[in-house]
Formats: C-alpha cells, structure tokens, sequence
C-alpha cells in the first residue's frame, strides 16, 4: 500500500492488525508534483493528496481522505477497532459517517481556506475575516458534541474511531490560525484533541512521515 506522507490510518492498522503492511511516497509540495506529474494524475484526476494504491487487491486506487478511511475499514479492520458494524450497530456507524463528512466537507475545507488566506502574498480582509469565523464556528460544534463525551461518535463518552483520526489531525494544527493559538475557549475540543494525540499510535504514526519509516 502508498499512502502520502501522513499515513496514520494505515500505521493505525498496522499497529491494532498482524499481516498488514505499507510504503509511502513523500510529495513535493513545492514542486507541485500532485498536479503536474503524470504518474500521480492517473492516480488521481483532481491532483490533491492522499492517494493509496492497494497492492493486495489488483492495484485498485482510493483517493480522498475519508473515502480512504472508510475502505480501510471495510477491508482490513473486520473486528471493527475504529469502527462500527453497518448492520448490527448502524445507529453508531451512521453517526461516526455523519462526523467524518462534517470533518471532510467543514473543518477541512475551511480551516485550509484560512490558512491559504493568511499565507497569500496580498492580504485580504474579508477572505480571512471569513474563513477565520467559520473555523471557530466549527470549532464551536465540536466543543457542543463533545460535552460530556470523550469521542465524536459511539454510545455513552463514544469510542475512538474513523470520525476522531480524521478530524483531530486538523484540530492538532490549531496553533496556524489567528485568535485560536489555545484551545480555551473550546474546552471540550482540548480535552479531546489531548486524548487523540496521547494514543502511542497517534504519536508513532505521526511521525512516519518526517522519520521516513
């Protein structure tokens, strides 16, 4: 399997599952090598990270993040560690879906407009003015769900799941955006984003990317 270069949902099942196994191929961001190169278009039309190529199963292709995540459980994570039964638990399924679209189609595109935004050469006010409050606004319900709660989606405090691996790693980078350098005034968010990070697999497979491992 190949991954980008933050491939913690595979170092995850690695770590939870014998007889799986990954490389990965860094990209140069600064070489724009996913929009320009070739090899890396056929992979994927649309030109973003991440991409996997299951070598397991004919080279079948997967790109975007979530969609990603939810293959990998369908196929390799068949005692349901970071995820729920369909079937017999779909209350539970349902709501980790609702909270993986949440963090693919919100924090995600938001908080990386900001970002884009803060970092341009001809700064525009209102752009970032507006980015910087939807970010806090999703922000803001998070900290709703996670009242009392010590994960996004499961029965009673929830369970660490596909929903908390693929919205924390953008929570984690909260420190890039203007006025939410602390998590303060999310307190339920912080305490979470804590948990999340504090997982030894979390730690380890953050740093498969900058380790080369």
């Amino acid at each position: 399997m190949s991954s980008d270069s933050k491939p913690l949902h595979l170092y995850l099942l690695k770590a939870n599952h014998t007889g799986i196994d990954y490389d990965f191929t860094r990209i140069e961001f600064s070489k724009n090598t996913q929009k320009v190169e070739d090899w890396f278009i056929k992979l994927n039309p649309n030109g973003r990270i991440p991409v996997l190529v299951d070598r397991t199963r004919s080279d079948f292709i997967v790109f975007e993040t979530s969609a990603i995540l939810l293959y990998l459980a369908q196929h390799y994570d068949k005692g349901y560690a970071f995820w729920f039964d369909p079937e017999k638990d779909a209350n539970n399924y349902s709501e980790m879906v609702q909270w993986i679209f949440f963090a693919h189609g919100g924090i995600g595109p938001m908080q990386g407009q900001y970002h884009h935004f803060a970092q341009a050469p001809e700064k525009i006010p209102y752009a970032q003015k507006r980015y910087l409050e939807e970010t806090k606004r999703l922000y803001g319900v998070l900290n709703i769900r996670l009242n009392g709660r010590d994960y996004l989606a499961g029965d009673g405090k929830g369970k660490y799941s596909l929903a908390d691996i693929k919205a924390f790693p953008w929570v984690k980078i909260h420190p890039l955006v203007t006025s939410i350098e602390t998590l303060d005034e999310f307190p339920n968010v912080k305490a979470w984003l804590a948990r999340c990070v504090a997982r030894e697999a979390s730690v380890s497979g953050a740093a498969v990317g900058s380790s080369g491992k």
